[in-house]
């Protein structure tokens, strides 16, 4: 944890010892990943930690009284939807160890992007005689760290939804439908949605199934990640805005095609896949297919 530049004492850093964060999956908990491949936006993510916090030390390090009260807190943030949230927050009262659990399910309605997770000490209330320069405000921080967990991995994700198409205008017997806002600028999270149908059972439950997938799950993921990736290249190769020079705000459906573009296409330009796509479509087809990796393991 990198120390800040503090206006008031502050205790040491290892008057906290923080354990990892656990990601709990079907009931077992592994340490967190760097990221979570095929995740959807129906999967809640459920979250666990233990941390130990030695009170004694951290009111003496920050020149509290012995009765002043800390509080240990965890808190989200995600870059796809620009939404926060509480995890947990425990007030720590009395001397010695504490030990707390921090445990939490965040909607995954609410993620996306990249999941942030930082857990701090702060000041609740002070208490007895304090030494000069000690933290007076409640909420006055302690101590930090903060730990990340992409939820879009490698693939271009978004909202979806399983619904049955014979209610729809599409094709009754297609599997499923990747709909696009035209408005580059347009936010991503209002401009993408992936609209599985209920009576593709093997996609829908391949996606139900995606934190732990099975061998066809895979091949149902790559192949929908595969042509999900085709679908939004040629719709931003389509656009005459969608340039190497452009600059789209951050979060921006054009923003996310051209983040696409370059963890596929890695050192080529925009225009030279304009060209190959005009010139030679089957070609750009079989690169593309190359660039997702289809059916390969990640």
């Amino acid at each position: 944890m990198s120390r800040l530049a503090l206006p008031y004492r502050s205790p040491v850093s290892s008057c906290v010892r923080p354990e990892p964060w656990q990601l709990v999956l079907d009931d077992a908990a592994t340490d967190l990943p760097e990221s979570l491949d095929f995740w959807d936006y129906r999967m809640d993510i459920e979250l666990s930690r233990t941390v130990h916090v030695d009170l004694s030390t951290a009111r003496a390090g920050a020149g509290l009284g012995d009765g002043s009260v800390l509080s240990l807190a965890a808190i989200w943030t995600a870059s796809g939807s620009n939404l926060r949230g509480p995890v947990q927050r425990v007030p720590l009262g009395g001397d010695g160890v504490r030990t707390v659990n921090l445990r939490a399910v965040l909607p995954g309605a609410q993620l996306g992007g990249v999941l942030s997770l930082e857990t701090v000490l702060v000041l609740s209330r002070t208490a007895g005689p304090t030494a000069p320069f000690a933290p007076r405000r409640a909420g006055s921080l302690l101590w930090e760290d903060t730990a990340t967990l992409r939820l879009q991995g490698d693939a271009p994700l978004f909202p979806m939804t399983v619904i049955d198409f014979a209610h729809t205008s599409f094709r009754d017997d297609a599997a499923w439908h990747l709909q696009l806002g035209s408005d580059l600028n347009g936010a991503a999270m209002g401009s993408m949605l992936l609209i599985v149908n209920e009576k593709a059972e093997e996609v829908s439950t391949a996606f139900a199934r995606a934190a732990k997938p099975g061998p066809v799950d895979r091949v149902v993921l790559s192949m929908v990640y595969s042509d999900c990736a085709r679908i939004m290249l040629e719709h931003a190769l389509s656009k005459e805005e969608f340039l190497d020079e452009a600059d789209f705000a951050e979060d921006s459906l054009g923003a996310t095609l051209v983040n696409l573009f370059h963890r596929l296409f890695p050192g080529r330009t925009i225009q030279d896949l304009r060209q190959l796509r005009q010139n030679s479509p089957s070609l750009f087809a079989t690169e593309l297919q190359a660039a997702t990796r289809i059916l390969k393991e990640a």
